[in-house]
């Protein structure tokens, strides 16, 4: 199946071909040869390829976006006599105020620049400040700009000390390493459509047992009940509550074995991080600067200054889609950015080509 373009963004992404047709056949929601065949292997598989014991934790799947699962796990598990601490360096963790409006959550938000990680340091300053918070959420890799935030420095900090940690891994589970276990994260949630390779239509939290199981009633939603999507999945041997995305969640089971046929998530974080070099030595030899330092800087998105005060990134966009690449704009109000992203069915060799075609595109 030829593809029309490669998606060098944070998600959507470019799939396999292989991803792309395991959507061709229809599956019936109540029927076993899906729920017991398909979506029970794979919630085992999150697990699996995460290292957890399924013993100590579990995993929720739910329709939607990324961001229903950050809220669903945001409003099912602060209750009203808890408070919220967010740190925030983009819009993602912006986000995650947003609903705790929403739903008159009890928090406290520490906004930090676009360009500023988020640190130990950070989170043991805001836990001076707000000694009283209970759960503590924060976002891995802020793709606004590319930061890959210190959430292991930020579980150092809060170890001990009771607080339920949610970490935003959307767009790093399956594509960085993260010690779920070790760092003590109760709540990590992700999304189909990220560097597992699958396609959008549904999320999943991985969660401990015991802080799920304190959710139970808690909800402020009927579709975002986390605890009892998790309930009836285990009682139905992986029943959706309400209408599965069949297709999307079969096109997800064929993303996992190719995830561990490609050996797992450190292999992954390897071809990612490569493509990542191969990019930025590639622009930077073209004149493009990156936003961020190196140090700061992850390996799932790069944001790249614009090169001069006349550069029209519409129509540098449309070149190189008509050249079969896209990209993303800026999402920062600090300066004026174009972001790429370097997740998905995509090698090194596919940006060695991007250099080519960027090198074309300022040539005309």
């Amino acid at each position: 199946m030829e593809r029309n373009y490669l998606l060098l963004t944070p998600g959507p992404l470019s799939t396999s071909d292989t991803v792309r047709q395991a959507m061709m056949q229809d599956w019936c929601t109540w029927d076993k040869d899906y729920n017991e065949g398909i979506v029970t292997p794979l919630r085992r598989d999150l697990l699996e390829i995460a290292g957890l014991d399924e013993a100590k934790y579990t995993t929720v799947l739910l329709q939607g976006s990324g961001t229903y699962c950050v809220e669903a796990t945001i409003g099912a598990t602060v209750r009203p006599a808890d408070r919220l601490l967010i740190l925030a360096n983009g819009a993602y963790g912006q986000r995650m105020a947003r609903i705790a409006d929403y739903y008159g959550i009890n928090y406290s938000l520490v906004s930090l620049p676009e360009t500023e990680l988020v640190t130990g340091e950070v989170a043991r300053r805001a836990l001076e400040q707000y000694p009283d918070v209970t759960h503590l959420a924060m976002v891995h890799s802020e793709t606004t700009t590319g930061l890959l935030n210190r959430i292991e420095e930020v579980a150092d900090v809060i170890r001990g000390r009771g607080l339920t940690f949610i970490v935003d891994a959307m767009s790093s589970f399956a594509g960085v390493p993260i010690d779920i276990d070790a760092l003590g994260i109760d709540f990590l949630v992700s999304s189909a459509n990220k560097c597992v390779q699958g396609v959008p239509g549904f999320g999943f939290i991985i969660a401990r047992r015991d802080r799920l199981m304190q959710t139970k009633g808690c909800a402020r939603s009927l579709s975002l009940d986390i605890y009892d999507q998790w309930e009836t999945m285990e009682r139905g041997h992986g029943k959706w509550r309400f209408t599965s995305p069949t297709h999307v969640v079969r096109a997800f089971y064929q993303a996992m074995q190719e995830l561990k046929a490609e050996g797992g998530i450190a292999a992954r974080h390897r071809r990612y991080v490569e493509n990542h070099r191969v990019l930025v030595e590639g622009m930077r030899s073209l004149g493009f600067q990156t936003l961020l330092a190196d140090e700061a800087q992850g390996c799932i998105i790069t944001s790249f200054l614009y090169p001069d005060a006349a550069f029209d990134f519409a129509s540098f966009y449309e070149q190189l889609k008509a050249r079969g690449f896209v990209i993303y704009p800026g999402k920062i109000s600090q300066a004026d950015t174009f972001r790429i992203g370097n997740i998905g069915d995509v090698f090194p060799d596919d940006f060695r080509r991007l250099i080519e075609a960027v090198r074309e595109v300022l040539q005309a």
